[in-house]
């Protein structure tokens, strides 16, 4: 049972709708743009220390961020993203984000009408200590710009439900700096529409 489930869920985020598609010929912009869909983004991103080397090809050099959920690299050149240039990114286990230098991601968040969905007061509040002293304010919030189910069907017993979200937050691991980014997300369903 696992393995076929393992298999449908490769297929299902690997496989890019075109036939011809060759992750060397994605854009970083692209992505952060949210302008893939599941599948092309996976294969780019799997392709950045893949056996394509985008990383090594597009002289990316790898930057030790100190945050084991970021993969950082800082580019050759700076790119844009909407208003906002910047030479650095950086992957995690489901999208890219761009770092910008700007302290307070509400300033980017508001441009996209996103909320910070982060209650970092009722966190603390909850667990009974004292929030950072270096005045560290956790924003997390993002806006879905693709949320999609696909059934199960009598020809494929596996059906799947993708979210594609433009996200905005930031980590203490980069003080003074905003992620802005893409994340996209896919989940294998099974024939009575639950997540396996």
């Amino acid at each position: 049972m696992i393995a076929p489930l393992l298999a449908a869920l490769i297929a299902l985020t690997t496989t890019p709708a075109d036939d011809d598609f060759d992750p060397t010929t994605v854009s970083e912009v692209d992505a952060l743009q949210c302008r893939l869909d599941v599948p092309s983004y996976n294969g780019f991103a799997f392709a950045i220390t893949g056996e394509e080397q985008i990383a090594r090809k597009r002289g990316w050099r790898k930057v030790d961020s100190g945050n084991p959920m970021l993969d950082e690299y800082e580019l050759p050149a700076p790119i844009r993203i909407g208003s906002w240039s910047t030479r650095r990114i950086a992957f995690s286990s489901s999208g890219i984000v761009a770092i910008l230098d700007v302290a307070d991601p509400a300033v980017v968040a508001k441009g996209e009408g996103i909320a910070n969905a982060y209650d970092g007061d009722a966190m603390y509040r909850d667990v009974g200590i004292a929030p950072p002293e270096n005045g560290f304010r956790k924003f997390l919030g993002e806006k879905v710009i693709v949320d999609k189910t696909v059934p199960a069907t009598a020809d494929d017993p596996f059906g799947s439900h993708v979210t594609i979200a433009r996200s905005v937050s930031n980590v203490s691991t980069l003080p003074g700096k905003t992620l802005y980014g893409c994340s996209y997300r896919m989940e294998l369903l099974g024939k009575d529409g639950k997540p396996l």
